[in-house]
């Protein structure tokens, strides 16, 4: 009886360590799926997977098997081919015995690496088997865009696994054929013996029958050409390469078939003389006559030849962004606004955004975050109903920061500090008298205005700054959150994690995260619970991989008082024929998908946002009961939905150039637009897509609408401004407005400059910096009120030394070719537009006196103090102008009313 092999002993060694490495991550994310809900999905996956796996190992082991085993048994030939054999290589009798025993664990390695390979391709199977049509032909072939999204990856990847199957395969039988001497190389030339001469010509035949689908596939591939005047198929593509492909998969099939004719025929001219013309048709088809095309055809009258392209790519890419969805309005941006029509938009007013999201977490940072673990990480926009009153808040979520832990440690991080704490939300526009933000959340426990939902979990075990995992339930003291002096402890009493309650699961977690710990602690109990993967993200990902996602979850407070994340996500694809692409997104997108994930206990639900989308009927069909319909969201969080900002961001820059239908112009370029850029923080960028609360021209009521704003290309001026409504029943439409292209309207860079250029705001802004504080200017938004456009922007002032509170000091109000900076939005507006404007309710700063009635000497007081805001006005307006001695005139009108007013007090 022989002994095994030590090579046999070693390979087999690291197959069972192999196996038992991936053990472990199966069994626990088995257990994390079936604790998140979505067991199906994992098991879907998994068995595909396998499948993949078997299939391609077994086709490549039974396929080189079968061939390399034929090869090596092929009939020996003469023995006097050894003898001339110019490699001087081993002799037969030493190498066939080696064949033998190699062979087998070569070709396993070869099927068990193939196998492993294909396991990575499991979504583009997984689309095909689930795709469904478009409904929209594409324009060169005439095909459903399903062949082309579904079908042809599919069977692109079908013929690349078996092209690189044939190809190694004829290597290897070659090299058997060398070792074997049925190849040898003499002083007379290379001698090959017959059975191996009719083995490789039928080999080489199967290769150049693939090569031949190969060439007839590469035809489609020609709408996602990218050396024309646009992305996809052009003239020369159609004309040109098109053709030649055609005629290259005819040539290349007419090869095999001299391969096959060639066994029963001595020598090889058939085959050498097919590949000789494959070669040069090759080449010359594609290469050389597609440039000569080119040049001499197509160049000198470039337009005409590509015009009819130039329509396909304007019409395919607008389809493949929604970009034929928005709405064209025109916006004449008149200068007739006034205080009336500042009342009559009241709601918008008092809904402009003041606060800034790079000071206010700083603001946030000193002010709420309690203790140095805890971290305020983003803000995030969203609108809540209060009292009636449609509102734009501020949110910010108290997130637990295991960095900052003073005594990190496995118990301190694992066991003990495993939650965030509340959430931050105060108001878009309300401002202390101190200059800093109001409040309409705040501390911990949480405290909240009456309007405001009462948060009744305030706990964040699920959030965007979550650590690996985390252990509840057990012997240990868990905090919930720091009081005074001291701490208030908490046992978790949610349905959140997996449980660990047997030696095997410790084990599992044990191995998984490489923590003895968990084997060796007895703080855990068999109702201890381990909750992983808790980034939101990070989970969502987890669950559903085929789908992308927006890079910002946002936090939203239930009428019930919990603490949810939402989520977008997005169906994309790079195979949408004659769509320009975007870097590292492709070129279709559609947010046709809602995640939600509880912060306390992490349930994750995913939510059907456009049934209309192939690609997420797709994965709907894959996975049934993955996705809910939208209907089938709770209430009080599809109130939240918002338009995504990267989808929008990706549209707005679309847009900016596929806004012009005619190819003419659109050749030309002379309409292009881009996204306005501002010196921000010392760099130059785009400006961001901004939400607000506003009611678009036309419209009877207020919406949450997300906003960006379009220059002409190299140019500063405004030219239109795009809007993403975001409430029901409007949600996900889009509507831009154009400017009359007759008209000058200042764009965010020229707004800036002259805002640098007035003598009393530089010297006010100068005067600042000089006293040892630093002046923070805020995002510059601009806001369409009626048919008019006005800018604002806040001013921060911090004091030079780190920690400093950024405080609100003034706001910036532009508007025609008027600029007003006061203290507050409504002095600026007032200012420009006279009268009294809508004013955002005061921040409380104590208790209400009692008695609301006015006397008439308390009257008298405040038509002084209107007459002293008046003069002051026109001195400043004076002093603008550099009429020094109507400034001096105002100033002592101003003295006199001051002097009656500190009488009157008196």
């Amino acid at each position: 009886m022989s002994r095994p092999q030590p090579i046999v002993i070693l390979l087999l060694v690291f197959l069972v360590l192999g196996l038992a490495v991936q053990v472990v991550p199966f069994y626990t994310d088995w257990l994390w799926f079936g604790e998140v809900g979505y067991t199906q999905v994992f098991t879907g996956i998994l068995a595909l997977r396998g499948a993949l796996f078997l299939a391609m190992a077994v086709g490549v082991l039974v396929f080189l098997w079968a061939n390399l085993t034929f090869a090596a048994r092929t009939a020996a030939p003469d023995v006097i081919w050894e003898l001339e054999d110019q490699l001087g290589l081993p002799g037969r009798v030493v190498i066939e015995p080696l064949i033998r025993r190699f062979l087998p664990i070569v070709l396993a390695l070869l099927a068990l690496v193939s196998g492993l390979r294909a396991t990575a391709h499991w979504q583009t199977v997984l689309e095909y088997l689930n795709g469904g049509p478009f409904g929209i032909a594409d324009p060169l072939f005439g095909r459903d865009l399903s062949f082309f999204v579904f079908v042809l990856p599919f069977w692109r990847l079908v013929h690349g696994w078996a092209f690189t199957l044939a190809t190694a395969t004829i290597l290897l039988t070659l090299v058997i054929y060398v070792l074997q001497r049925s190849l040898v190389l003499t002083t007379r030339g290379p001698r090959l013996a017959a059975g191996a001469r009719a083995h490789l010509l039928g080999l080489a035949a199967l290769a150049l029958a693939l090569r031949a689908v190969g060439f007839w596939l590469d035809r489609f591939e020609l709408v996602y050409s990218p050396r024309g005047v646009v992305f996809g198929a052009a003239y020369t593509d159609v004309y040109g390469s098109l053709p030649v492909l055609g005629a290259l998969a005819v040539l290349a099939a007419l090869c095999a078939v001299a391969c096959v004719l060639q066994i029963g025929r001595p020598g090889l001219r058939f085959v050498v003389a097919g590949l000789l013309v494959l070669g040069l048709a090759w080449v010359g088809g594609l290469g050389i006559y597609p440039a000569l095309l080119q040049r001499f055809r197509v160049a000198p009258n470039e337009f005409v030849a590509e015009r009819p392209f130039i329509e396909h790519n304007i019409r395919m890419t607008r389809q493949a962004y929604g970009l034929d969805r928005i709405e064209e309005r025109g916006f004449p941006a008149e200068e007739t606004l006034d205080a009336r029509a500042l009342a009559r938009n009241a709601a918008t007013i008092k809904n402009i955004r003041l606060w800034d999201h790079r000071p206010l977490l700083r603001t946030y940072g000193q002010l709420q975050e309690i203790r140095t673990y805890y971290k305020f990480v983003d803000v995030d926009n969203d609108r809540y109903t209060l009292d009636g009153e449609y509102r734009q808040l501020m949110l910010s979520p108290r997130e637990l920061s295991y960095q900052h832990l003073q005594s990190p440690g496995w118990i301190n991080e694992r066991l003990a500090f495993t939650h965030g704490y509340g959430v931050v939300v105060g108001p878009v526009n309300r401002v202390t008298p101190e200059g800093l933000p109001d409040f309409f959340a705040k501390d911990i426990p949480p405290v909240t205005t009456d309007a405001f939902p009462k948060i009744t979990r305030p706990e964040i075990y699920f959030g965007e700054f979550s650590n690996e995992y985390v252990i509840v339930r057990t012997r240990a003291q868990e905090l919930d959150y720091p009081a005074g002096d001291q701490n208030v402890y908490t046992r978790y009493a949610g349905q959140g994690g997996i449980p660990i309650d047997s030696w095997l699961k410790k084990l599992a977690f044990a191995a998984r995260f490489g923590e003895k710990n968990l084997l060796l602690s007895n703080d855990l109990t068999p109702e201890s619970r381990v909750m992983m993967h808790r980034a939101v993200a990070r989970r969502v990902r987890q669950i559903a991989p085929f789908f992308r996602y927006d890079r910002d979850p946002y936090i939203v407070v239930t009428k019930d008082g919990r603490l949810v994340w939402m989520l977008d996500g997005y169906t994309t694809t790079d195979r949408y024929p004659y769509s320009d692409p975007v870097p590292g997104v492709g070129n279709y997108i559609r947010n046709s998908v809602k995640a939600t994930v509880d912060a306390y206990s992490g349930a994750v639900m995913f939510y059907l946002a456009d049934p209309g989308d192939p690609l997420v009927r797709a994965w709907a069909r894959a996975f049934p009961g993955l996705l809910k319909p939208l209907d089938a969201m709770p209430a009080d969080l599809r109130e939240h939905i918002r338009y995504p900002e990267d989808l929008f961001a990706i549209q707005a820059r679309k847009y900016a150039v596929y806004h012009m239908h005619d190819p003419q112009v659109f050749y030309n370029k002379e309409d292009l637009w881009a996204i306005p850029r501002r010196s921000i923080e010392g760099r130059d960028r785009e400006m961001e897509p901004y939400y607000t609360v506003m009611r678009l021209p036309a419209e009877r009521r207020e919406e949450f609408v997300l906003l960006t704003l379009f220059n002409p290309s190299r140019r500063d001026n405004m030219i239109a401004w795009l809007a993403a409504r975001s409430d029901p029943p409007n949600y996900g439409r889009l509507v831009v407005f154009d400017f009359p292209k007759q008209k000058l309207v200042f764009g965010p860079r020229q707004i800036d400059a002259r805002i640098d250029q007035d003598p009393v705001i530089s010297q006010q802004l100068s005067l600042w910096n000089q006293r040892g504080s630093s002046v923070i200017r805020g995002s510059l938004l601009a806001f369409p009120i009626e048919q008019s456009l006005i800018y604002v922007q806040p001013l921060y002032l911090a004091a030079s030394e780190q920690g400093a509170l950024p405080e609100l000091r003034r706001v910036i109000v532009a508007y025609g070719n008027q600029i007003a900076m006061e203290p507050t939005l409504e002095q600026s507006l007032a200012r420009i537009f006279g009268g009294r404007a809508p004013s955002a309710p005061a921040a409380p700063s104590g208790p209400p006196r009692p008695g609301a009635a006015l006397d008439a000497g308390t009257a008298a007081l405040h038509a002084l103090g209107r007459q002293a805001w008046e003069a002051w006005s026109r001195a400043q307006e004076a002093l603008r102008r550099g009429d020094w001695a109507a400034y001096g005139a105002e100033q002592k009108r101003l003295e006199e009313m001051l002097r009656a007013l500190a009488e009157g007090r008196r």
